[in-house]
């Protein structure tokens, strides 16, 4: 990870060590790291995603879908108030500029299926699959 302003640079492959970079930064690298090595099922960082209040209220209740299970976009609106916004929900989704920290990779259709993710789907499969596999309880399949 390479910062423009940095005095000190580090030689090209070469990664910058944590005294160089923020320590917010830091701290989502080794959160991330955490994540996908199985041994962190919620974030801890300050996170301030940028969006309309719409947005920020169904980001807000993504963050609140456990570790391990999915949810679907019409259950979302429910829980927003409003079955009608089902589609805004699915635009708001995507627009979530904090993937798997908002885990928006947690939502799928009512039918069960995979649908809508900016990463592509294998990915959402990927990251659903690597948290079944590390979930306290399975919880069998997610979709």
């Amino acid at each position: 990870m390479l910062f423009a302003r940095a005095e000190h640079k580090p030689a090209p492959g070469q990664p910058a060590s944590e005294g160089e970079i923020p320590a917010a930064v830091a701290q989502t690298i080794r959160q991330l790291n955490e994540y996908f090595a199985g041994t962190r099922r919620d974030f801890d960082l300050p996170i301030q995603p940028q969006g309309t209040d719409f947005q920020q209220h169904i980001w807000n209740l993504l963050l609140k879908i456990p570790y391990g299970t999915t949810t679907s976009y019409l259950e979302i609106s429910k829980r927003y108030g409003d079955t009608k916004a089902i589609r805004a929900v699915g635009t708001a989704n995507g627009s979530n500029p904090i993937c798997i920290i908002v885990p928006c990779h947690r939502v799928i259709g009512s039918n069960g299926k995979l649908v809508g993710y900016g990463g592509d789907l294998w990915r959402k499969a990927w990251l659903l699959q690597h948290e079944l596999e590390h979930a306290p309880v399975p919880q069998g399949r997610l979709f």
